[in-house]
């Protein structure tokens, strides 16, 4: 890190114990993104009245290039929030996940959903059907696949969407999933 890092207790009486786990933890950033710039953490417990247990507040801001990533872990209903260490623990162990996914980011790594596969059904018979993809594909389904409406209700031409798996039916490629649509929502041209 190029800053040091800033710990801070607000109506809370300072913990070594506290203090060296969250050195710890921070530490273990740098596994998931090696240029972090700075680090606070905030480890707070708000006013409370008598009757009221005390329960943790923990605030984990992390500069990077480019950004800046903030953690808030307030209480809730759960119990784990009067545990400053459960607290600490829970913030940083979403702190991590967000550096991962920026991380993935920066390198490119981000998962883009695939648009799921359409086409019409081309012709059923008493328990399966065959589909013409808009890929140019001819697909195997059987009844049990159909989701969303009865396989009695597909007629030829209807558009439907599909999830495809290709080494599960020795006749070629076979539909796992088929999802009736709407004719508007059929892409006639997905690559386009």
């Amino acid at each position: 890190m190029q800053v040091p890092l800033e710990i801070a207790f607000h109506n809370v009486a300072a913990s070594a114990n506290l203090e060296r786990r969250i050195r710890v933890r921070v530490d273990k950033l740098h596994r998931y993104f090696d240029r972090i710039i700075s680090c606070r953490v905030a480890v707070e417990a708000p006013h409370r009245s008598r009757a009221k247990a005390l329960a943790y507040r923990v605030r984990i801001e992390v500069r990077v290039p480019g950004k800046e990533l903030v953690v808030s872990r307030d209480p809730g209903d759960d119990g784990g929030h009067f545990d400053p260490y459960i607290v600490v623990r829970d913030a940083f162990d979403a702190m991590q996940r967000q550096l991962e996914g920026y991380s993935r980011k920066l390198r490119g790594d981000v998962k883009t959903p695939n648009a799921a596969l359409q086409g019409r059904v081309l012709r059923t018979f008493a328990d399966h059907g065959f589909i013409g993809t808009t890929d140019g594909r001819e697909v195997y389904f059987h009844r049990n696949s159909v989701v969303g409406t009865d396989f009695e209700k597909l007629a030829e031409g209807e558009p439907v969407e599909l999830v495809v798996v290709s080494d599960e039916s020795p006749i070629g490629p076979q539909a796992t999933t088929v999802k009736h649509i709407r004719p508007m929502q059929l892409d006639p041209n997905p690559s386009a």
